[in-house]
């Protein structure tokens, strides 16, 4: 899933790496409980509970087990009250007092003011019908396909630098952030909408770089940890360690009753992928360079890495480390980021700071099972993504037979923007940190450059 936020001002601390692996792992080292090197602080707050979390001791998060907690956060059945965001119009907040609690509902103003915000992050929702942006005065959600803003919520307390969305459901995962945090930039706050307040928090002794969520579980990313929490009961089940990661990499499959995770390894240019089912773990030597930017399929077979050079992206199988196929963004270094796969594995979106949007044509073949349909065979009225001087490859460098992109959008070169593929058929939304939102259409025969279907500023709806 694809996310950006404003980089942090300060550096990550010291992280000595791990020494490489030369095979997978059984999964019962990597799964066994870490050791305990100081006692854990007990919970701040009287329910609904906070943790604060001793990023060591794994059982931290049981206190709030009996105190009525899980009641409020879903299972793997949802058992929790989830509200539709599509069926809930926009209401405006009335305010609400202040109160000392950090859980207790945070002040909401009713108008958010006539200047714009400034965005401080930008993320689509699991399956990409949404997105949630974050600014210095809250956060607002937008659905994508019609484009129309579902709702937002505006503090007047401050700055919201994460939002990470649950599918379309009330639950969402916040982080301050800004120059005036609305919530300390090192606690979880875990909001209900449907309550319009905060139901719990995990509290760390760093910053918080990114979350993610599945049904059953909440990642959260850590300069050099992540950590993999039971949504039901907050249960740490895992902890990893990382190269340093300001940029908070991390990717979770969403397929029902398969959870992959993806993470930065322990040395540069390494992959780590933990297959939970299997319980095995998978290491992958994606890049000579630092790892800038990854995708994960819906169902975690396939991973797409980019490095800090950004010109070459490469998909790999996850269950074997298998690399599947190479393309080309282009000659010149390139800062990537965002990539995303379709939801039928046929195209690869990338976005860089050199203001072009590319799709690629994936040809994988992952095997077909109950759930693929057979891909058609290839028609040779489609432009070939690789280069006409192949006839003569092993001559010339190898650049001169890289597979190139499909189709192109172009937008303003160094700014930031993030990118999915659209509900639509052969559709790509693009979102900006300038508050831009694009929806585009690309001609899968023809290839060439997209055509622009829609075009809004989300911060300004008064110039739609």
């Amino acid at each position: 899933m694809a996310a950006l936020s404003i980089p942090p001002s300060s550096s990550p601390p010291p992280h000595l790496p791990r020494p490489t692996p030369t095979a997978d792992h059984d999964s019962s080292s990597s799964f066994a409980p870490p050791p305990v090197e100081e006692e854990p602080q007990p919970p701040q707050l009287s329910p609904p509970p906070s943790i604060d979390h001793v990023e060591e001791e794994p059982d931290a998060a049981n206190s709030c087990s009996e105190d009525g907690f899980s009641a409020d956060l879903p299972s793997a059945a949802t058992s929790f009250t989830s509200v539709d965001l599509d069926s809930a119009a926009p209401q405006p907040q009335p305010p609400v007092s202040a109160v000392s609690s950090p859980l207790s509902p945070p002040r909401v103003s009713a108008e958010g003011g006539a200047t714009t915000p400034s965005l401080l992050h930008l993320s689509f929702n699991q399956d990409h019908g949404c997105f949630a942006a974050g600014t210095d005065r809250g956060f607002r959600i937008y659905n994508c396909d019609p484009f129309r803003e579902i709702f937002r919520r505006d503090f007047d307390d401050g700055g919201i630098g994460v939002v990470e969305m649950l599918f379309r459901c009330n639950i969402l995962a916040l982080v301050g952030g800004g120059p005036n945090p609305n919530y300390p930039p090192n606690k979880v706050m875990i909001w209900d909408d449907h309550q319009s307040r905060c139901i719990g928090e995990l509290s760390f002794r760093s910053e918080v770089r990114a979350v993610r969520l599945r049904r059953d579980r909440i990642i959260v990313v850590l300069d050099h940890k992540i950590f993999v929490y039971n949504f039901a009961d907050l249960k740490l089940v895992h902890q990893i360690e990382t190269v340093p990661n300001p940029k908070g990499l991390c990717a979770v499959s969403q397929q029902q009753g398969s959870l992959v995770l993806v993470c930065p390894g322990g040395q540069k240019g390494q992959v780590r992928v933990e297959h939970y089912g299997a319980r095995r773990t998978k290491f992958i030597m994606a890049h000579d360079s630092r790892i800038a930017c990854f995708a994960l399929s819906q169902d975690g077979r396939l991973i797409a890495t980019a490095s800090t050079k950004g010109t070459l992206i490469r998909i790999f199988s996850t269950v074997d480390g298998t690399l599947l196929q190479e393309v080309r963004r282009g000659a010149d270094r390139a800062e990537i980021y965002s990539l995303a796969f379709s939801s039928n594995m046929q195209w690869l979106a990338v976005s860089s700071d050199k203001g072009t949007v590319h799709v690629f044509s994936l040809k994988i073949n992952l095997g077909l099972t109950a759930n693929d349909k057979p891909r058609p065979a290839l028609d040779p009225n489609v432009p070939t993504t690789s280069s006409h001087l192949s006839f003569i490859k092993g001559v010339l460098p190898k650049y001169f037979n890289s597979e190139w992109s499909v189709a192109q959008f172009r937008l303003h070169e160094n700014s930031q923007y993030i990118v999915a593929f659209g509900h639509q058929k052969n559709t790509v939304v693009i979102l900006g940190m300038d508050g831009s939102f694009f929806r585009c259409q690309f001609d899968p025969v023809a290839g060439g450059e997209m055509t622009q279907l829609e075009c809004y500023n989300f911060l300004k709806p008064d110039t739609f």
